[in-house]
C-alpha cells in the first residue's frame, strides 16, 4: 500500500512496482534491496520475492483512494523505468496519475534513455515531476542530456549518493537539484566541495536547490551515524522545491 515516508522532499510513496537490477554505481549499496530483504524476511505482503522486479497490479489504483492532495514519490523500491516493465503496464500507472490532478508525483529513473522513447509517444502528465540520477560523471550525467528531451512541467536531478565532483555541469531545463551523501554501513564518503559545486551551478541557472542529508559521513570526513551528521551545508539547510506554477 501507499506509505508515509521519511525522505525529506516527499509526503508518501507508491510502489506499483518492487524490486530492480544494478545498472550503474549509484547501485552498489542500494537501501530499497536491503529493506525488501528484511520485509521478505518478516513475511511481509507483497515482498515474497524480495527484490526480485515484480509488477503489483493490486496497487494500481490506490492513489484513487486517497483524497487529500499528496507528493508522492513513485517507486521508492523500484525503478518505474526498467526494462522488464512493458509500456502496457507504464500506461496504466500514468492512467492512474491522470485520474488524480490533485496529487503530485516524482518519478525518478538510472533508465534515462527509455524516458524520451516512451514520451515520444505520451506526454508527461502535469502533475508529474520527472527526474533522474546523477551520481557520478561516466553514467550519471548523460542520463540528464536524456531527461532535457522530455517536456515535463518539472525535471529534477538526484545528485544522491553524490560519489565524486560533477564537474560543470550543463542544467539548462533542470528546475531542482537534490544531494545527498550515501548512507549504511558501507557508505562512501561525499565532500563538501562537491556539494557546493552543484549548488553554486543550481543557483547560477535559477534552479531549485535542496540538501538532503550527510549520510554515513560528516563535511570533516568523519564517518559517523547519518543524524550525527544532519542535514546543514556551510552551516545552513537548503530545502528549496521547484517553483511550480498553477
Amino acid at each position: 500500500m501507499s506509505a508515509y515516508s521519511d525522505i525529506e522532499w516527499t509526503e508518501q510513496t507508491w510502489n506499483p512496482t518492487t524490486g530492480c537490477t544494478k545498472v550503474s554505481a549509484g547501485c552498489k549499496h542500494c537501501y530499497a534491496e536491503t529493506m525488501a530483504r528484511r520485509l521478505r524476511a518478516m513475511g511481509a505482503h507483497g515482498y515474497e520475492a524480495g527484490f526480485s522486479l515484480t509488477a503489483h497490479q493490486e496497487r494500481l489504483e490506490q492513489p484513487l483512494c486517497r483524497k487529500k492532495p499528496t507528493l508522492y514519490f513513485v517507486n521508492s523500491m523500484s525503478d518505474l523505468f526498467h526494462e522488464g516493465l512493458n509500456d502496457a503496464f507504464l500506461d496504466r500507472v500514468f492512467e492512474t496519475i491522470r485520474q488524480t490532478p490533485r496529487h503530485t508525483y516524482q518519478i525518478l529513473t538510472k533508465r534515462a534513455d527509455r524516458l524520451p522513447l516512451y514520451f515520444g509517444r505520451n506526454n508527461v502528465p502535469d502533475n508529474v515531476w520527472l527526474g533522474v540520477s546523477v551520481e557520478n560523471r561516466a553514467q550519471g550525467l548523460p542520463r540528464v542530456d536524456a531527461l532535457r528531451q522530455v517536456d515535463a512541467t518539472v525535471r529534477f536531478l538526484s545528485c544522491e549518493p553524490l560519489l565524486e565532483d560533477l564537474g560543470e555541469m550543463d542544467l539548462a531545463g533542470i528546475h531542482w537539484v537534490v544531494v545527498g551523501g550515501e548512507s549504511g554501513p558501507k557508505a562512501r564518503p561525499m565532500r563538501q566541495e562537491w556539494a557546493e559545486n552543484i549548488r553554486r551551478q543550481a543557483d547560477r541557472v535559477g534552479a531549485s536547490f535542496f540538501f538532503k542529508q550527510w549520510g554515513g559521513w560528516g563535511a570533516d570526513g568523519v564517518k559517523r551515524n547519518k543524524k550525527a551528521n544532519g542535514r546543514m551545508l556551510n552551516g545552513r539547510l537548503w530545502d528549496g522545491m521547484p517553483k511550480v506554477t498553477a
